[in-house]
């Protein structure tokens, strides 16, 4: 069984600074894509940020030069460095992997259960 647990979140002051940790466990093979989604009360998730095993990474507009996606695939944990916070990045953060459990099985995208990010004085 795959699981992927977020932490780190909380509340902060605006232009503070958090950072978000996903840890996928279980019975993994391998992991391709990570990536970070967020959705705030009556709007659909959006993607905020994401990596490939590579390295690659891709952010959304609204957080570039502020986020910063990484990733420990040691660990197979991604890492979500969010500096200068703004009231409207005030959402609940998913992370969620490709990945797959063994070497004749097919990626499947696995999801963990989010953390609320607040930013708010």
């Amino acid at each position: 069984q795959v699981q992927l647990v977020e932490s780190g979140g909380g509340l902060v002051q605006p232009g503070g600074s958090l950072r978000l940790s996903c840890a996928a466990s279980g019975s993994i093979f391998s992991i391709n894509a990570m990536a970070w989604s967020r959705q705030a009360p009556g709007k659909q998730r959006e993607l905020v940020a994401a990596i490939t095993s590579g390295g690659s990474t891709e952010y959304a507009d609204s957080v570039k030069g502020r986020f910063t996606i990484s990733r420990d695939n040691a660990k197979n944990t991604t890492y979500l460095q969010m500096n200068s916070l703004k009231p409207e990045d005030t959402a609940v953060y998913y992370c969620n992997a490709d990945l797959s459990v063994g070497p004749r099985y097919p990626e499947y995208d696995y999801w963990g259960q989010g953390t609320q990010v607040t930013v708010s004085s």
